[in-house]
This record gives structure tokens, C-alpha cells and sequence, in this order.
């Protein structure tokens, strides 16, 4: 029998996660499914847990070398029998009704693509603190369709929003062929999913979105610390450029504004993290250097000042690590 939905889970180094990923969509009350793990090049025991479950519906794809979340995912989807394609993070997990209920919704509205929101849960922790929706300081109480510039618009790096770039969607699988849209693995975990969503939203993908949570998303401290902003910045401003070139993209002048404007606001924390990161690695002379050609760093650094300081008295007087280990308050992942 064909299976209804294909889980794909990119995984690397989580030994101590991937177990509950793979029970979360083994239990399932939606049962004609297949998940297609692909051990991405881990050096723990990772592909030893996860070939552990007897479950014919699990195939695990060890593969030598880290290819990246985009190239894992671009793998498992070439592999995948499904007629929808669920990404699923290998350190996160879906309530059980999840699948079952997301795509009797999609088959009402004829989505081509579908997410829901997210329970934001701390690493260690029983109960989820928040929901994305919640901490986005928007009012949706119903299901609704998404066009780009919207998804854009309320996306915007280190500024409150929706971010509905973080949600992990299901998607037609014969969509994507039709349309030949991969991951791109260019991009840092951290933005694929954005991206990804976009390339489908720009090629007319019907996405609706569920106002109500069915996907825990794990919040993990101390990745971010080891993550270079700057890093990220210069490839999303590339991205950025790279999706204002295309034909699609240039017949739609108000999405053009959007995600120039986007585009902005990843330049002006390109230029302030140019020296921040520096300075934080003490390596003085290039953080001066930097200073010299942004000269924008001090009024970025003055607006950001407040939550700055905001941010060091949580962390100093109330040991909230928290503070510092997420941002978009706490609603966005930091890959290393």
C-alpha cells in the first residue's frame, strides 16, 4: 500500500532525542505512513537508536558525511513513497492526532501545503512554556490562507512577528515534483524552512495555516552560542538577492517591496554583528576595522541597547540562560 505520508527526519548527533521523534509518529492514530530517517553523518549512536525500532514503516539511511539539514531532507524526499512529504526535526515530536487531523483539514481546503502551530518547550522540561502563535502578538482564531507577502512581511529577522518560517508544514509531494523545488543546501537550518516555504508560496502552492498546536518544537540552550551570526546574515542577504532575481518574483512588485525591505533589516544586523562577534572573540582590531565601515553599528547598537540590558539583568539576577540562548523570545531555533 502506498503510504499517505512520508516523515522525514534529518538527524545528527541526537541519540538522545531521536527516540521520541520516531515514537511521536509511530503512535500515530493515522497509521499508513513510512518514516525515513537519514543519520546525517553522526558520530554518537544516533543510527544505533534509531534502527532499534522493529517497525517496518521506518527505513534509517546512514550516510558517512554531514551533508547538511537541506541535503538530508532533499535525500529522504527523493526516497519517499508518501503522498505528502511531513519534515520532522529529529530533537522534536508531534502530538498523536497531528497527521490524521492536519491533512483532513488540507483535503477540505485543497492545501497543497499545511502547518500548524508550534508548543514551544524548553530542553528538560514536561510542559511546553508558550506557543509561536502566542508569542507573536497576532490574533488568528482560524484557519487561514497564506500568500508570500504576507508569510514575508511577518517574518522579519530579531523583530516580534508571526515567524511562520520555523513551522515544519506538510506538503504534496507531487507538488514539489511538478514544480522541481528542493531544500535549498545552501542555507543554514535555521532559515530552510523559510525559504523552502517560499519557493512553493511563489509557485502558487495553496498553504494553510492551523491556529492550533500539534508540533512540539525543542528549544536547546547553547547552540546559539556557537553559531556565527554573521555567518547566517551574509547568506540570507545573499538568498535574499538571489530570490529577488527570479522572473516570479520580479512580476509582483508588492512582494518585491516586502522582501526588499526584508532585506534591509538583514543588512543592518550584518553590519552591527560585523563587529559585536569580533568583540566577543576579542579579536579588537577587526571589530575597530568593522566599526570604520558600518558606520551604522553605533545607531543599531543604541536601539538595541534596552533589551540588551533587559536581557543581562534576567540572565545575571534571575539565571535565565534562556536570555541569551533564544531569540525572537524564544520562538526561533540556533543552529551551529
Amino acid at each position: 500500500m502506498t503510504p499517505e505520508v512520508s516523515v522525514i527526519i534529518s538527524a545528527y548527533n541526537t541519540e538522545a532525542y531521536i527516540a521520541k521523534a520516531i515514537e511521536s509518529v509511530l503512535e500515530q492514530t493515522m497509521e499508513n505512513l513510512e518514516i525515513i530517517v537519514i543519520d546525517n553523518g553522526s558520530t554518537d549512536a544516533t543510527g544505533k537508536v534509531a534502527k532499534s525500532f522493529a517497525d517496518k514503516r521506518l527505513k534509517v539511511i546512514e550516510i558517512p558525511e554531514n551533508i547538511g539539514v537541506g541535503g538530508a531532507r532533499n535525500l529522504a524526499t527523493r526516497v519517499a513513497k508518501g503522498k505528502w512529504i511531513a519534515p520532522l526535526d529529529s530533537d522534536d515530536w508531534y502530538t498523536p492526532e497531528r497527521l490524521e487531523k492536519l491533512l483532513q483539514i488540507a483535503s477540505t481546503f485543497c492545501a497543497d501545503m499545511i502547518a500548524d502551530d508550534l508548543y514551544l518547550i524548553r530542553d528538560g522540561e514536561n510542559s511546553p512554556w508558550s506557543t509561536l502563535l502566542s508569542e507573536s502578538g497576532e490574533q488568528i482564531d482560524k484557519i487561514m490562507l497564506l500568500n508570500p507577502i504576507f508569510f514575508a512581511e511577518t517574518d522579519r529577522y530579531g523583530q516580534k512577528g508571526l515567524h511562520l518560517g520555523i513551522t515544519k508544514p506538510i506538503i504534496k509531494r507531487d507538488f514539489l515534483i511538478e514544480h522541481r523545488i528542493e531544500y535549498d543546501e545552501t542555507i543554514k537550518a535555521v532559515d530552510l524552512d523559510f525559504w523552502f516555504a517560499m519557493k512553493c508560496l511563489v509557485s502558487g502552492a495553496r498553504f494553510v495555516l492551523v491556529p492550533e498546536p500539534f508540533y512540539f518544537l525543542r528549544g536547546r540552550a547553547g547552540s546559539a552560542m556557537t553559531a556565527s551570526k554573521v555567518d547566517r546574515l551574509c547568506k540570507s542577504c545573499q538568498a535574499v538577492l538571489e530570490f529577488l532575481q527570479q522572473e516570479d518574483v520580479q512580476k509582483n512588485p508588492e512582494l518585491v517591496r516586502v522582501v526588499s525591505e526584508n532585506l534591509r533589516v538583514f543588512q543592518k544586523n550584518l553590519a552591527y554583528y560585523s563587529v559585536v562577534e569580533p568583540l566577543k572573540q576579542r579579536r579588537f582590531l577587526a571589530a575597530l576595522i568593522a566599526m570604520l565601515r558600518n558606520p551604522y553599528f553605533f545607531v543599531h547598537f543604541l536601539l538595541r541597547l534596552p533589551n540588551i540590558l533587559s536581557r543581562r539583568m534576567e540572565y545575571y539576577l534571575f539565571a535565565n540562560r534562556y536570555a541569551y540562548d533564544m531569540m525572537y523570545q524564544g520562538t526561533k531555533k540556533q543552529y551551529s
